[in-house]
C-alpha cells in the first residue's frame, strides 16, 4: 500500500510551469532517488509533497495512516546555517520543537530518543561540541539525527551529500541505506547516478515529461547514461 501518492501533478511557480501530468506511488520501504537537471523543479516537487507549496493542478495524498509528524525533511544547508552557534545536542533536540505543543520543555522520552538517534548515527560523543566546529560530514550526521527526531516513517532529503568528499559521501549513503533497511522510506534529491544505481529502489526523473519507474527498469531503458554527476548543483 502506498504511503504517498501523486496524481496528475502539474508543478510550477509564478507564471512558469515546470512539468505536467506526473503520477507516482511511494510505498513503505522504498528508496526513491529524484533526479533531473538543475532548475528542473526537484526541490519544488519535494516542497509540494510536504504541503509547503500547492501544485498548479493535481494532488498529493497520504495513506496507510501516515501523519504529517511522521514525515521529516532535511533541506540543503545554507552558509549561515553551517555556522550556527549551538551545541550538537541542541540541534538534534530541535527536531522535537514541532511536537512540543503547549509544553515549554522536552520530555524525558524525547531526550532519550535524541541521544539514541545521536548514537545511531555516531555523533553521541559530539553532543556538547559546537555545531559550527564540526566537519561537513559530521554536520550532515547531526542534521540526519535531528530529522529522525522530527519523523519516524518517511525522510525527504535535498542533496544531502552536496559538498562532501567521496569517502564521507559514501559513508553517509551507507547510513541512509541502513535506515532504509530498518523500514524508513527515503525520498532523496540527487545528481549522483552511480549512487542511484547502487541504492535506489525507484527513480523519479524530473524533466519536461517526467517519469517514475523502478531502478531496474530505468537503467535497462538506458536512462542516466549521459547524466552528469553534479554534487553542488542548485535547483528550484
Amino acid at each position: 500500500m502506498s504511503l504517498i501518492s501523486a496524481q496528475n501533478l502539474t508543478i510550477g511557480f509564478e507564471d512558469r510551469t515546470l512539468y505536467r501530468n506526473l503520477s507516482f506511488d511511494i510505498n513503505a520501504g522504498d528508496y526513491c532517488f529524484v533526479i533531473g537537471e538543475n532548475g528542473a523543479g526537484k526541490t519544488t516537487l519535494m516542497k509540494t509533497i510536504l504541503g509547503l507549496r500547492k501544485p498548479v493542478s493535481g494532488s498529493v495524498t497520504t495513506s496507510d495512516g501516515l501523519k504529517p509528524d511522521e514525515i521529516g525533511y532535511m533541506p540543503q544547508q545554507t552558509v549561515v546555517q553551517r555556522d550556527f552557534p549551538a551545541s550538537v545536542s541542541e540541534i538534534v533536540m530541535s527536531g522535537f520543537i514541532g511536537k512540543l505543543g503547549r509544553r515549554p520543555f522536552f520530555t524525558a522520552e524525547q531526550r532519550r530518543l535524541a541521544y539514541s538517534n545521536m548514537e545511531r548515527l555516531g555523533v553521541n560523543d559530539l553532543a556538547r561540541k559546537c555545531y559550527r566546529e564540526l566537519s561537513g560530514g559530521q554536520q550532515q550526521r547531526v542534521l540526519l539525527a535531528r530529522t529522525l527526531c522530527a519523523a519516524s516513517r518517511v525522510l525527504l532529503m535535498d542533496e544531502p551529500v552536496a559538498g562532501l568528499d567521496p569517502y564521507v559521501t559514501e559513508e553517509f549513503y551507507g547510513l541512509v541505506s541502513g535506515l532504509n533497511r530498518e523500514g524508513i522510506t527515503i525520498i532523496m534529491i540527487s545528481h549522483d547516478i552511480p549512487a542511484a544505481k547502487k541504492y535506489a529502489t525507484h527513480i523519479l526523473h524530473v524533466k519536461d515529461e517526467p517519469s517514475y519507474m523502478t531502478k531496474d527498469d530505468y537503467f535497462k531503458r538506458g536512462h542516466g547514461a549521459d547524466f552528469s554527476i553534479v554534487r553542488d548543483g542548485g535547483d528550484c
